[in-house]
């Protein structure tokens, strides 16, 4: 009787052990992410497999707007997104009551002031239509950079979301529309000159150092981060996933993908 106590004893501690390593395996952690297209996806695509070594999956979903991604994320229908940048995120955070917050920067993705009507900046003509981002940030972001290019100069007070209103002198009479971010690079032939966006310019095939007619400079404040809400920005998965974005077998993908200075990468 000692005997066969002895076997089911070893029996079911082996059953147990069984039991727990299937049970581990299925339970593989999934980190869903939301993100826009170039360079965002492709650069969540190439460490896919580094995460799953680690028990992650990755599951990226992706979206055409800089809205949904932060409602998503809000809700808890992501865990996290990759989209934006620290100002814009901010920005959001400050108008829609979210709770936000930036768990890693990755990369910068220089704007540019494009034209299909003229070749230089000097060409623009008095008068000139220029289309900008409609969101608080980006708008800000245009503006800073025609003053940068010494088109135009905005009130000391103005900040990072200037608009419009707030610029001081308008040296060649500019005109602005304002459009969504997403829809600059369809529009922007109808207009004398646009402010694109690094994430919308790529996939249209612009190349900021190549086809704009001024670039934003290297010390630019708009840093592209993972978000995800308050509180999660310690999660392992979170942690993975950041440093997972920082090895050397990204910073070769950049550079041979985007080897004209289209995303910069941050340490």
């Amino acid at each position: 009787m000692k005997k066969f106590a002895a076997v089911l004893l070893i029996a079911l501690i082996a059953v147990s052990l069984f039991a727990g390593g299937s049970s581990e395996k299925k339970s593989e952690s999934v980190i869903k992410i939301g993100a826009t297209p170039d360079p965002h996806v492709p650069l969540l695509q190439l460490v896919v497999e580094d995460l799953a070594k680690e028990g992650y999956k990755l599951e990226i979903i992706e979206f055409t707007d800089y809205v949904t991604p932060n409602e998503a994320l809000e809700s808890g229908d992501l865990d996290a997104n990759f989209f934006q940048h620290i100002p814009y995120l901010e920005s959001f955070n400050n108008e829609r009551g979210f709770h936000l917050v930036n768990a890693g920067g990755v990369h910068v993705e220089p704007i540019a002031l494009y034209s299909k009507k003229h070749k230089a900046l000097a060409d623009l003509p008095n008068g000139a239509t220029i289309a900008i981002p409609n969101d608080p940030t980006n708008e800000g972001r245009a503006l800073l950079l025609l003053q940068s290019a010494g088109l135009l100069t905005l009130k000391d007070d103005a900040g990072l979301e200037a608009v419009p209103a707030d610029i001081k002198e308008n040296k060649k009479n500019l005109k602005f529309v304002e459009i969504e971010a997403a829809s600059l690079p369809r529009t922007y032939d109808d207009v004398d000159a646009a402010v694109i966006n690094g994430n919308y310019a790529i996939p249209a095939g612009l190349i900021a150092t190549k086809d704009g007619l001024f670039v934003e400079g290297a010390d630019s404040p708009y840093v592209n981060v993972i978000a995800v809400k308050a509180g999660n920005e310690n999660n392992p998965g979170i942690v993975a996933l950041v440093k997972a974005l920082k090895t050397d077998k990204v910073a070769k993908y950049v550079a041979e993908h985007y080897p004209n200075g289209e995303v910069v990468l941050v340490k």
